[in-house]
């Protein structure tokens, strides 16, 4: 998901959490597992994403728990902003794989088409995209997108 997901809107909020998720909480990424077992241990920076959609559901789930730093640590030095801002109105509130081009541990780029469904001030909606990863540096980081709708 890149900077325009989140409709930028300065706010002194920026970096706190819409609702709790705990280490026992569902992952985010919508993978049976619980956030410390899934994504939790990608944000911590214990383990790393071993496949680009791998890192695309931990970097929604960075989206969800507004993981600012895990989100600029994902994204390819060439396209990174100097600062994620969180709409403090939009909650992340489900994420859809829809389709995947290679992103193996074989491979050095990679896409992840998804819907990403959201709540803006209560009012739903949803983001098509297709993101491109690239290994940098022997990992895998977001480096582009496309908006499919």
């Amino acid at each position: 998901m890149s900077r325009r997901t989140t409709r930028p809107r300065r706010s002194a909020t920026t970096g706190t959490r819409p609702f709790a998720v705990t280490p026992n909480s569902p992952c985010p990424c919508g993978l049976p597992a619980s956030y410390a077992d899934c994504c939790g241990r990608l944000h911590a920076g214990t383990h790393a994403a071993p496949t680009c959609e791998a890192l695309m559901r931990s970097r929604y789930a960075a989206f969800v728990v507004r993981d600012e730093a895990y989100l600029l640590r994902t994204w390819h030095p060439d396209t990174r902003p100097p600062a994620v801002d969180f709409d403090p109105g939009m909650r992340w509130v489900r994420l859809e794989i829809l389709e995947t081009t290679d992103g193996s541990a074989f491979h050095t780029t990679g896409t992840v088409t998804f819907r990403a469904h959201y709540t803006d001030d209560g009012r739903p909606g949803s983001l098509h995209e297709k993101s491109r990863f690239v290994r940098y540096e022997g990992a895998w980081v977001y480096a582009a997108a496309v908006f499919a709708d």
